[in-house]
């Protein structure tokens, strides 16, 4: 059987110029320079889906289709919410934090949604919600706002940024896992990344 490779074919490679490998998380002094531009620029919008895809930790398939009745009763918000998810079709737990909630509250307030409407709802009249691609281009916006560099951050930087920190205060693993929805622990490690994050941090302390 005869292979041809990218070059033989005249294919440009997909990853082409681009960064491959897991996106990082924000920093807490990261997370708070985005929070604070949002508010000084009164882009509510913008604000609650930030708050809100740190604390919910979801993937961005399952957080663009949020709908007001997931997180709130009118303009009353929860303190936890509990929503299916599409990849693993089980259900998954997190905390709404008050700052979050004051977000939300008020971009609900803003925008007239019902119970029954996408929290986040698109601009692009094809769609009901906001998309995947119009939230990727949303977080790099932000990120590339406080000077970062767009190519090292995407959408799993804002699934990744609360554990990440959980895991450097706790080292508790079960509790990530759980936050995360993963059903094996395995994945979480790989997701995190800690075993090489670890091993340097165990390397950089030790002096020979």
């Amino acid at each position: 059987m005869l292979y041809l490779t990218y070059k033989s074919r005249n294919v440009t490679p997909w990853n082409k110029g681009k960064l491959i490998g897991q996106k990082l998380p924000l920093k807490l002094k990261e997370i708070w320079a985005i929070r604070v531009r949002l508010q000084l620029a009164c882009k509510l919008r913008d604000l609650a889906l930030f708050n809100l895809a740190i604390d919910s930790k979801l993937r961005c398939c399952d957080l663009v289709k949020l709908q007001v009745k997931d997180v709130a009763h009118g303009l009353q918000v929860s303190k936890r919410a509990i929503v299916m998810q599409q990849k693993t079709l089980k259900p998954v737990q997190f905390e709404i934090t008050e700052q979050t909630r004051i977000s939300i509250a008020h971009w609900i307030k803003r925008a007239e949604l019902s119970n029954a409407d996408y929290l986040f709802k698109s601009r692009c009249c094809k769609s009901l919600h906001l998309s995947t691609r119009q939230y990727a281009k949303i977080v790099k916006a932000w990120v590339a706002s406080i000077g970062l560099d767009a190519n090292e951050y995407g959408t799993h930087t804002m699934r990744r940024t609360k554990v990440s920190l959980i895991y450097r205060r706790t080292k508790n693993l079960r509790a990530i896992q759980l936050l995360l929805g993963h059903t094996k622990l395995e994945s979480t490690v790989r997701y995190l990344g800690i075993e090489v994050d670890d091993a340097l941090e165990m390397a950089e302390q030790t002096e020979v």
